[in-house]
């Protein structure tokens, strides 16, 4: 038994080491999509000018899913890399490393991430594209990137819940919406199963309605939530909340939810994020919370 509680007590010491010697990045974000790092000292003092920051795509199984960037002396002794937003990052979450000389790339841990830039971001959208990068602390402590790249792009805004239904507003990015637009909501584990919802539009800026009790109706299970905004004849667009400074939103966006009666007993209805960040709908067994009005 003592044995076992020294074994334990080594090993968090190791880890409790490793952690404090690791190196570590700060962070910066700009409006354009683009990444600064300034990372501590990596180690193996003299080999600085053969350093690396790599970014790695989690379960990733090509060289597409490495991506290098040098690394150079910066002024206060740092050494610092930058991913500009030319640089493609295909969507997903990459696990940053500091790599010297060739040696085994070190995880790097997060440090202060300034990411007053994405807050109300407005992306031009003359790209075609939205490119989105946010620096996270993973639940382990080390330093990740999540990124998104969607062309088009649908984002989320102001979600009002009322009288049963509920009003999602938006604005799209990489195209233009047209009077046949419309939003779906399709159910996940049966996608023939569609509710439409008109769309009203304002130049780029959209908004629809859908009532919970036609969701409820067809019993427990998520609804994807969809825009297509020229109609049937043109490109379909994942909701999505992207243009902010929140990696993950699934914990952190919560709404009231609106409870139905149906054949399948008492249901309750509401938007969420999943954990891409894209808009559902949840229906589920009626539990304890705030309900809408």
């Amino acid at each position: 038994m003592t044995a076992l509680a020294t074994s334990h007590a080594e090993s968090h010491a190791e880890d409790d080491h490793e952690a404090s010697t690791a190196p570590r990045a700060d962070c910066v974000a700009d409006s354009a999509g683009g990444l600064t790092f300034d990372v501590t000292d990596p180690g193996e003092a003299g080999t600085q000018d053969s350093a690396h920051l790599l970014l790695r795509r989690r379960d990733a199984d090509s060289a597409e899913d490495y991506v290098r960037l040098p690394l150079s002396p910066s002024a206060d002794g740092r050494l610092r890399a930058a991913l500009p937003s030319t640089v493609e990052l295909a969507e997903g979450r990459w696990n940053a490393y500091a790599q010297v000389a060739g040696g085994e790339p070190r995880r790097l841990r997060p440090g202060v991430n300034d990411l007053r830039s994405l807050v109300d971001r407005a992306p031009s959208g003359s790209r075609g594209h939205v490119a989105v990068r946010i620096p996270y602390a993973t639940k382990q402590g080390n330093l990740s990137v999540r990124s998104w790249l969607r062309a088009p792009h649908a984002e989320a805004g102001e979600i009002e819940l009322a009288d049963g239904a509920m009003t999602v507003h938006g604005r799209i990015y990489g195209t233009s919406l047209t009077d046949a637009a419309y939003a779906e909501a399709v159910r996940r584990a049966e996608p023939g199963l569609v509710h439409r919802a008109e769309v009203t539009a304002e130049g780029p800026r959209f908004a629809f309605g859908l009532r919970h009790g036609p969701l409820a109706e067809s019993g427990p299970g998520p609804w994807d939530l969809w825009l297509l905004p020229a109609g049937e004849s043109g490109p379909r667009v994942r909701l999505a909340r992207l243009l902010d400074d929140v990696a993950d939103k699934k914990a952190i966006f919560t709404y009231p939810v609106v409870r139905c009666e149906t054949e399948h007993g008492v249901l309750e209805s509401g938007p969420y994020y999943t954990i891409d960040n894209d808009l559902s709908v949840r229906v589920r067994e009626a539990r304890g919370g705030p309900q809408s009005p």
